[in-house]
């Protein structure tokens, strides 16, 4: 797992403006009308600015203080926070929608959807070891097997699941990832 010194490297040589991902930017209109929400592992924050647009009050926590130092520039009514989100997962029944992007700690996908208020609903898009491309983690355990990500979230009413391996034509599709948007039913 990179330290917090490598993913502030990494933060720093970047430029590129940060875009939402797939899952939550296709997909806005599933959100909630008010609520509270968690940008997980945001990096730059760009799914955090995105649910702060839709009106959420929105958390984003990153180790990268890099990372959360340009998303305070950038907007400031966003609640930021340098956090070991491993050490510090969020608290039980405390978001109405958390969102998590290239991220993967098999071991808090619990804490996670703890964390879900009832009916609170999770975003979340990872990449998948049946790759077509060299995009993502080089590292097996960075990546999911095939409906894994299913198999953590079964406890989630499962709204959107999107897997397309390498099946078909793999020079068109949505590839090397996976999305899943569930919803927590209590």
């Amino acid at each position: 797992m990179p330290t917090s010194i490598e993913w502030n490297a990494r933060y720093q040589a970047n430029n590129e403006q940060p875009v939402a991902c797939e899952v939550l930017a296709n997909y806005t209109h599933l959100l909630p009308a008010t609520g509270k929400a968690l940008d997980l592992a945001c990096g730059f924050g760009a799914n955090a600015r995105l649910l702060s647009q839709h009106g959420l009050e929105t958390h984003a926590w990153d180790y990268a203080d890099v990372a959360i130092a340009q998303l305070q520039q950038h907007d400031s009514t966003i609640h930021t926070q340098v956090k070991d989100i491993i050490q510090q997962p969020p608290a039980p029944t405390s978001y109405d929608v958390i969102v998590v992007c290239h991220f993967l700690e098999r071991a808090l996908i619990t804490p996670i959807i703890n964390a879900l208020k009832p009916n609170g609903l999770l975003f979340y898009q990872t990449f998948i070891q049946e790759q077509v491309s060299d995009r993502g983690p080089k590292r097996a355990e960075f990546r999911l097997s095939n409906n894994e990500l299913l198999r953590l979230c079964h406890e989630l009413r499962l709204l959107i699941y999107h897997e397309e391996g390498r099946v078909g034509n793999i020079t068109q599709g949505f590839r090397d990832q996976v999305l899943l948007i569930g919803q927590k039913i209590q």
